[in-house]
Order: structure tokens, then C-alpha cells, then sequence
């Protein structure tokens, strides 16, 4: 039984990766998780300098899922490289680094300083940031601006680059084709779905940032409508993402086209999702006689 994936000449164990942003580094969940059973481990977004995020409260319970305005806090590049690279190094599993940023050179700079790190296998780049440079309208939400920073960071990256796509546009397809078109060697969608939540009792908003990002299971039914729609349109392959809590929900994303999934906010529900997803497509794949996952890629019917 094969369960390889292979994504711009990286191969994965397993189609099974973590998140950017619901795992931290790996090792806020090593106690719980043994890497080594992932595909990859996808970090948390990393900047050029340090990030402070947004003020508090920015998390919110909401009915199937949770809001979020974290605002991408993280430490910056530099205790990235030399906190959290050493301690992935003691596994075997691939590291994707998502890269965040205020403006075109920010990503550029942080692309650059991994590039001389032999141990990242592959760049995922959040696009779904607010371009400072552009009245902060998101980079990932006009086709030309992705293109444009899409083409950009390939430009200086040496390792493969995800192009991480943001959900709410009116058109994924020209989305993912733009970024296929500049380059990108594969995509990951969906990144979270804005949305807002009030206290009627407060008569104020949940979250200090008035709205957030919605993850979990929720937002499953368009994640795969719009992995389908993504996979569809582009040759380069697709990681598929929003409400995976179970191996069926993983399948039914490979299902639509997707290459390798990525376990999200489940990992704040359940700790242990990731890898029970993992030994969940091993049993599927027993179970209906599937030699080799990649058989399942975008294997729906009617």
C-alpha cells in the first residue's frame, strides 16, 4: 500500500499536513504528536521582523467552528531560524514555512534567509496578508496583485512555493490561475472565510479586531467546492484545507482534487487529529482495495 504524495518533486510519507497557525512550530504539539507520522509539518506564518498581532480578545467561539483575529503574531525570522529549525531537524518529516508580510519586500526578505536553509523543503506564502502598499486589500484578493507577488517571490525562492489562497474573492479559479500563471508550483486552499460574531447581551463585538477568520468544520462544504473549482482550472497540484477533523472528511478533499490535505483547527479540538487522519486513509485505502492514494486524487464520479 502506497501513501506517498509527490508535490513539486518533494515527496510526503503521507498526504497528511498540519495547518499553518494551529500548530505553532511542531513543537508545542510534539508532546501529543509524533511528527514523524506527518507528511509535513506546516509552521506557523513567519515575518521578516517580529509581529506583535492584534489586541485582545481576537478568539471566538461560533456554532461549528471558531473566529480568529490573531493577526499572525509570531517572533519574526530570526528565532525562527534559531529556535524552531533545530528542533524540526530531529524529524522525519518535511518542513513548509508560510511566509507572511506587509508589502512585497517583506515576503522577499524572508524567502531569501530560508533559502540558505537546506532543512525547509517547501515555502507556503499567505497571501490572504493585507498589502500595506494598497489601502490593505489583501494581496490574495485581486488576481493581478497575486500574480504580481506570486512571480516575485519565485523570483528569489529556491525552494518550491505554495501560493496559499484566499477564499474570499468572487472567482477561485482565476485566482489559482493567476498563480499557476506566475509561477507557483502548487496552491493550498482555503485559507480562513471573514466573518463577524456580537454579544447581544454586551451589545459589543467578540473579537477587538470586530471580525475574523472562521475555520473548522463549518466551512467544509466550500473548501471543497472551491478545491474542486481550483483543481479543476490549474495542472500544478492542489492542498486542500477547511474543517478536516476525520480521515472521510481528509478523502473526501483528495477526492475533489487535492493532492495533500492540511489539519487545522481540529488540532485545537482534538490534539491527536492529525495523526488519527493519517491512520484513518491507511484503513480507507484497506478497506476498498486502494493500492496507492494518488488514485484517489480528484477521483469523484458524475
Amino acid at each position: 500500500m502506497k501513501t506517498q504524495v509527490t508535490i513539486a518533486d518533494i515527496t510526503l510519507k503521507n498526504p497528511v499536513m498540519t495547518a499553518s497557525g494551529t500548530f505553532g512550530s511542531g513543537m508545542e504539539y510534539a508532546e501529543f504528536v509524533d511528527l514523524d507520522r506527518l507528511g509535513a509539518v506546516v509552521t506557523k506564518g513567519v515575518a521578516n521582523v517580529p509581529w506583535p498581532g492584534n489586541p485582545t480578545p481576537r478568539v471566538a467561539e461560533v456554532y461549528g467552528g471558531m473566529l480568529n483575529a490573531i493577526g499572525l503574531q509570531n517572533p519574526g525570522i530570526d528565532v525562527f531560524l534559531e529556535r524552531d529549525i533545530p528542533f524540526l531537524k530531529q524529524y522525519d518529516t518535511k518542513v513548509i514555512v508560510n511566509v507572511c508580510g506587509k508589502t512585497v519586500e517583506d515576503y522577499v526578505e524572508v524567502v531569501e534567509r530560508l533559502g540558505e536553509e537546506p532543512a525547509v523543503s517547501m515555502l507556503e506564502i499567505n497571501v490572504s496578508c493585507p498589502n500595506v502598499k494598497e489601502g490593505a486589500i489583501a494581496f490574495g484578493q485581486k488576481a493581478d496583485a497575486l500574480f504580481d507577488i506570486t512571480r516575485e517571490v519565485k523570483r528569489h525562492a529556491r525552494q518550491p512555493v505554495i501560493m496559499k489562497l484566499s477564499p474570499n474573492v468572487t472567482d477561485i479559479a482565476e485566482m489559482a490561475r493567476a498563480a499557476e500563471a506566475a509561477g507557483a508550483d502548487a496552491l493550498s486552499l482555503i485559507n480562513t472565510i471573514t466573518g463577524m460574531k456580537i454579544d447581544i447581551h454586551k451589545r459589543t463585538f467578540a473579537l477587538a479586531n470586530r471580525t475574523g477568520g472562521m475555520s473548522g468544520p463549518a466551512i467544509k462544504p466550500v473548501a471543497v467546492r472551491m478545491v474542486y473549482q481550483a483543481a479543476t482550472a490549474v495542472q500544478i497540484p492542489v492542498i486542500g484545507m477547511g474543517g478536516i477533523g476525520s480521515a472521510e472528511d481528509a478523502i473526501e478533499f483528495l477526492l475533489a482534487g487535492a493532492t495533500a490535505v492540511s489539519v487545522g483547527a481540529m488540532n485545537f479540538v482534538n490534539p491527536y487529529t492529525c495523526t488519527e487522519v493519517v491512520e484513518g486513509i491507511e484503513r480507507y485505502m484497506e478497506q476498498y482495495h486502494v493500492e496507492d492514494v494518488t488514485d484517489l486524487i480528484g477521483a469523484v464520479r458524475g
